[in-house]
């Protein structure tokens, strides 16, 4: 009944800057708090960052505040990451989570539902 879709993956260059765009369909999706995490190869899936339902509430991981951007538009039932100074160390697939009605929740067991993830690579 919830589907979401990312993208906006792809490959770029250590410096550059990728934004990622994560498109929910079904109900209620204002009542719900949105999450980015990344998995890479062999390792387990890391919070990266989260905003509440409003968008007044937002968390970052430590290698990700100062440098990504989270933003929501409700009316169009959408989530953004907004990636800038990217590292090789960012490389890895990135997943949307739905969940977290109370606020910008930090752990995956906060989310109900995950998008199939868009793949973001960065060179050295």
């Amino acid at each position: 009944q919830v589907q979401l879709v990312e993208s906006g993956g792809g490959l770029v260059q250590a410096g550059g800057s990728l934004r990622l765009s994560c498109t929910a369909s079904g109900p209620s999706f204002s009542s719900y708090g949105m999450g980015w995490f990344r998995q890479a190869p062999g390792k387990e899936r890391e919070f990266v960052a989260a905003i509440s339902r409003s968008g007044g509430a937002t968390n970052y991981a430590t290698s990700a505040k100062g440098r990504f951007t989270i933003s929501r538009d409700n009316a169009k039932n959408m989530v953004y990451l907004q990636m800038n100074s990217l590292k090789f160390e960012d490389t890895a697939v990135y997943y949307c989570g739905m969940g977290s009605r109370v606020g910008a929740a930090r752990s995956t067991d906060e989310y109900d539902y995950w998008g199939q993830g868009t793949q973001v690579t960065v060179s050295s």
